[in-house]
């Protein structure tokens, strides 16, 4: 691996970042093709399902230029038809001699090109900025690899980890920067998941909404609204059952279900204490849903948690104390310091007054049943109300 092969795969890493929110339920994917003598001649990144795939964008723009040089891409040229040709041939027919290539291909029905390009003669290196690279297409991979959506808890709180005052009050604990950028996290995820309890004390759209200065990425269909609710309690007043965009809401398979809520409604096991969400997450992936936001409230977080089911967290700090009020987390399977859920900072940004951190667990977790509660969140539980 030399310095030009981490130069430009990582400018390739950076193309790919550019489909996230458009391409679900495919992969985002970067390529940046250059001619025989090292130049540049063509860049490309999958931009939406059933668009072109980001080799093809790239050697159209390099046309020619690309025969004898290099290609690479942030995942492995893939080698099947589906509403697009085998990447691998059309990197044969441009007359690439080399590609260079971040992650290997998990999908079997997709994999296989780097095989099929050695065979033709093309040198073929694999492995550079994997991380990198697996980073950008975590959603992706993680549906891939575990059968289930890639999962973002995200809260909004104070310094002292305070979600709302000890009256219940919380709008507004973030600035307006920090709820226009959650706007943009909605947008880059398939579902959107809030508890019953949210639902009934806040009364959320759940929409991802852009601002003026932040837009939310383009996305061929509206994010999808998840309602975990065991015993259809889902008024039909409801701002998510709105026709704004598609809703789900998961009931108890021995729930009565009122009428308002019949179109909507899936049944899912009952386990104690209310929904299991390895099932929950089994039924979004049988509906391409890659990506899921958790935003409330904090006994649904700890649910998740408890279940080794958060990949990733994104908390927004304001700079601000309270002292006292309800916690941005509920109860998550930790009772001592051995069982602590330790995390790794990813990312540290400030987004306007306040602070926008990314961190990823550093091993499963503590997993138990899956269970989400189906009782009652009480509005002083519940994140500040970005609705």
């Amino acid at each position: 691996m030399t310095s030009a092969d981490i130069l430009h795969m990582r400018r390739a890493i950076a193309l790919a970042a550019r489909g996230l929110g458009g391409t679900s339920p495919n992969p985002v994917v970067g390529c940046v093709i250059l001619d025989p003598s090292g130049e540049v001649v063509g860049e490309g990144f999958h931009a939406y399902a059933g668009g072109p795939h980001a080799e093809v964008v790239a050697l159209r723009e390099a046309g020619e230029r690309a025969r004898g040089g290099t290609a690479y891409v942030t995942l492995e040229p893939c080698n099947h038809t589906g509403r697009t040709g085998p990447c691998s041939a059309a990197l044969l027919e441009a007359g690439v001699a080399r590609v260079v290539v971040a992650v290997s291909d998990p999908n079997p029905e997709a994999a296989g090109g780097a095989a099929v390009l050695r065979r033709h003669g093309v040198v073929v290196d694999e492995g550079v900025l994997t991380a990198e690279a697996e980073e950008v297409n975590a959603a992706w991979l993680t549906s891939v690899r575990a059968g289930r959506p890639h999962v973002t808890w995200k809260f909004a709180a104070t310094v002292d980890g305070r979600s709302a005052a000890e009256d219940g009050t919380s709008q507004w604990i973030t600035s307006p920067e920090a709820r226009a950028d959650v706007h943009r996290l909605r947008a880059g995820s398939d579902a959107v998941v809030a508890g019953i309890g949210t639902v009934l004390a806040d009364d959320p759209r759940l929409t991802a909404r852009p601002a003026a200065d932040v837009p939310v990425p383009a996305r061929a269909a509206p994010v999808l609204r998840v309602v975990v609710d065991s015993d259809a309690r889902t008024p039909a007043a409801a701002r998510v059952l709105d026709g704004e965009a598609p809703t789900l809401v998961a009931v108890a398979e021995d729930a009565a279900v009122p009428a308002h809520l019949s179109p909507h409604a899936v049944r899912l096991p009952r386990v104690p204490g209310g929904i299991d969400l390895h099932a929950l997450l089994a039924e979004l992936h049988g509906r391409q849903v890659v990506s899921v936001l958790i935003e409330g409230g904090p006994t649904l977080a700890g649910a998740f948690l408890r279940a080794g089911l958060v990949d990733r967290v994104v908390g927004y700090l304001a700079p601000a104390l309270l002292g006292a009020g309800a916690a941005a987390l509920g109860p998550a399977g930790a009772s001592t310091i051995t069982e602590i859920h330790r995390l790794e900072f990813a990312e540290v940004t400030p987004v306007g007054p306040d602070l926008r951190l990314v961190l990823r667990p550093k091993s499963s977790g503590v997993a138990s049943s899956g269970v989400a509660s189906s009782g009652p969140e009480s509005s002083s539980l519940q994140s500040p109300k970005e609705s």
